[in-house]
């Protein structure tokens, strides 16, 4: 390997085995629905997206003795910099609200969330 030395993060998938297989029946189930059946159809989630970089580790390769050169650095802040929760929407219309998330969110402010933002969509 000619002194190169590297890792490559082991990543588990975010869908489980099970919820692979619902939404692959759901898929089966519905791939020849009609075009009418997904106008009534409103797909929404939320996410989280990180004011600087990523928390999980990353990996470069490099070669011996070159860990402090520039293109095998990621800058940093100091405290990780932060992060918004944001909840969107979509149809087959087109996107609908996207609206930040507040706090953390539970059962009952989901709910709230859902009551505030989802009508202006639909």
């Amino acid at each position: 390997m000619d002194g190169l030395w590297g890792r490559v993060a082991r990543q588990k998938p975010f869908l489980q085995k099970k919820n692979i297989q619902a939404w692959l029946k759901f898929a089966k189930t519905n791939i020849k629905s009609p075009k009418s059946t997904w106008e009534n159809v409103l797909w929404f989630d939320e996410t989280k997206v990180e004011h600087f970089g990523h928390k999980s580790k990353r990996y470069v390769w490099r070669k011996n003795n070159t860990a402090h050169h520039p293109k095998n650095t990621i800058p940093t802040v100091k405290h990780g910099g932060g992060s918004i929760m944001l909840w969107g929407c979509l149809s087959l219309a087109g996107t609908g609200a996207l609206v930040r998330v507040e706090a953390i969110m539970n059962g009952s402010k989901y709910q709230a969330n859902l009551a505030q933002n989802l009508q202006a969509s639909v």
